[in-house]
């Protein structure tokens, strides 16, 4: 497997990003080739402080970055050599089977959108992001790539969340929520009326509604809504856990008898910390565009950037993006039918 790293992308780079590939190269011996995209002369500093270069790695100059004040569109388009379009490149020029980025979320939906196009049938990519419940896992799409989100798109989203909820997360026929405010087909918005009435025919496992309270006391396996409200969710998830975390440290240091208690527990509090801690997921996949793309948080320590090239070389072995194409075609008629146009012959 061949895998581009946006080494100038995320708010630690090219520092975290190229620990964070050292890393995944010690880890993951199935990685053939780890092309990193940036200014080499600054990630040859970074590699010098960690000892060697790895052979590997190869290095693609690019001499602009992407910063996180610019317009998306305009980065792609005035900043033709910056680390995010040439990594793109790689995988459209068929050197390398995947990109994995932890810069601007938006320069790397349009420079994937643009150079590779989206999938047959597939109209607005949309990024899963992987979330845990004390249960199980759950796919939500879309936490972000598409904020102005049309019924089909969610409805496109539904059956991409299913295909990575089964064929990476290993879930057998996942369950679909709807994210709205009630579990009632009348509530919500008219995106949300409309799109209840495209997920309830198709070939999907669609539970209806799904209200904020359902994300974790009744989760399903994919949880479908536009990218607004999505990385609204997901944020605000984010937020709180860490919250948490912060508020058990203080409660439980204030005196000898919590801190007893405490070590006592260490076990449980270690692995509620480890489930609910966003570097073990690594990044999010940019689903429904031809190819693959991973997108870190921008924050990404070196454990993030490791796992998210480990989401990467799981992306790839699963095959995700024949099984949506498959599926995609199987709804067509319905997708057709729900835009009012008369169906293909």
């Amino acid at each position: 497997m061949k895998i581009a790293l946006d080494v100038m992308g995320g708010d630690f780079a090219p520092k975290n990003p190229v620990e964070g590939a050292v890393q995944a190269l010690r880890k993951f011996p199935e990685i053939e080739t780890l092309f990193m995209v940036g200014q080499e002369t600054r990630i040859r500093e970074e590699l010098a402080k960690l000892g060697s270069v790895h052979p590997k790695i190869e290095f693609v100059q690019a001499s602009q970055v992407v910063e996180m004040g610019d317009s998306a569109i305009d980065a792609v388009r005035r900043k033709k050599d910056s680390s995010i379009s040439r990594a793109v490149e790689l995988v459209t020029d068929g050197k390398a089977d995947a990109v994995v980025s932890a810069g601007h979320t938006g320069a790397a939906v349009a420079a994937t959108s643009i150079r590779w196009r989206c999938l047959p049938g597939v109209e607005r990519p949309g990024i899963a992001t992987v979330l845990p419940t004390e249960t199980n896992l759950f796919v939500l799409i879309d936490a972000g790539a598409n904020i102005d989100a049309k019924p089909i798109h969610l409805g496109q989203y539904s059956i991409m969340g299913s295909v990575y909820s089964e064929h990476v997360l290993g879930f057998n026929n996942p369950s679909v929520g709807l994210m709205s405010i009630g579990t009632e087909e009348a509530k919500g918005n008219d995106l949300t009326k409309e799109a209840f009435k495209l997920l309830s025919s198709l070939p999907i496992n669609f539970r209806g509604n799904v209200e904020g309270h359902d994300l974790f006391e009744n989760p399903v396996e994919v949880v479908v809504t536009d990218g607004f409200v999505g990385n609204v969710v997901l944020k605000t998830t984010e937020s709180i856990a860490s919250a948490m975390m912060h508020w058990l440290k203080h409660e439980l240091t204030k005196s000898p008898i919590r801190m007893a208690g405490a070590l006592l527990a260490k076990d449980a509090f270690t692995t509620i910390k480890k489930k609910t801690n966003y570097e073990e997921y690594g990044g999010s996949m940019l689903l429904g565009v031809n190819g693959i793309c991973i997108i870190g948080h921008g924050s990404s320590t070196p454990k993030a950037i490791k796992n998210a090239i480990k989401v990467a070389i799981q992306s790839i072995s699963h095959q995700v993006n024949p099984h949506i194409i498959e599926r995609i075609a199987e709804a067509k008629e319905i997708f057709e039918n729900s835009q009012g146009k008369t169906p293909a012959a």
